[in-house]
């Protein structure tokens, strides 16, 4: 439980190394972690709608083929080839939201795959029941993975433009260091949200906590909208001005 001694220290171990860390980063000379990069609107809103829709990702990675498996009772092959619709687009969309991020900004591409991603997740939290058919999610996850795949250049262009060039490298490594947290925070999360709600004792009771967990999901893919809101439209700069940058 939430009170119990083991919880209460991870929490407040964690929290304490985190400020530690923080406190650690502003007084060293040469920062692992510039905190004065968080002072950039770009840099922040990006890294904070990664967090965000990575945790969303990952907490249906975790659920959803056990969700082919126990309350559907497909086999893990099967459970696998069902996930097709939603990881396969990765390799259609992103090359191609690449090239448009490039042309109209990384702002306008985070947003509509995000709403992309929050709208598959909202819809197979409405969907997901022991019998319902596969084409439904099948629709639901292409939109989803379509939206993610769209996001996830957006958002590491809008981190790494977003620093000078000899920073870029630096702030790579903390939008990869968001990812990875996001992930696990997004799994903690769903956990959480299905053991409230769900059982693995029945299909319908694991269906149960399913919905509830892709619920979690989808609230934390529209957190990552406002996020993406955020970050400031692109702005033209002059030939000399982008030389000079560079």
């Amino acid at each position: 439980g939430w009170s119990s001694a083991e919880v209460i220290a991870a929490l407040g171990g964690g929290v304490a190394l985190a400020i530690a860390f923080i406190v650690r980063e502003q007084t060293t000379a040469q920062p692992m972690m510039p905190m004065r990069m968080f002072g950039s609107r770009a840099f922040s809103a990006s890294i904070a709608a990664s967090f965000l829709f990575y945790a969303a990702l990952y907490g249906v990675v975790f659920f959803l083929p056990q969700f082919f498996q126990i309350a559907q009772g497909y086999g893990p092959l099967g459970a696998g080839l069902r996930l097709l619709p939603w990881t396969a687009t990765l390799f259609v969309v992103a090359p191609v939201a690449g090239a448009v991020v490039d042309k109209i900004g990384e702002r306008a591409v985070m947003i509509a795959g995000l709403g992309l991603q929050t709208l598959g997740f909202g819809w197979v939290a409405y969907r997901a029941t022991p019998d319902v058919p596969y084409f439904h999610l099948a629709i639901a996850l292409t939109l989803a993975g379509a939206g993610v795949s769209m996001a996830i250049p957006a958002a590491q262009k809008a981190a790494v433009d977003a620093v000078n060039l000899k920073e870029i490298g630096k702030a790579s490594g903390i939008f990869n260091m968001f990812r990875i947290l996001g992930a696990a925070t997004g799994i903690a999360l769903a956990v959480v949200a299905f053991s409230v709600a769900g059982r693995y004792s029945s299909a319908q009771a694991f269906a149960s906590g399913f919905v509830a967990a892709m619920t979690a999901s989808a609230i934390l893919s529209a957190a990552a909208v406002l996020a993406a809101l955020c970050e400031p439209a692109r702005r033209m700069l002059p030939a000399a001005s982008a030389e000079a940058k560079v």
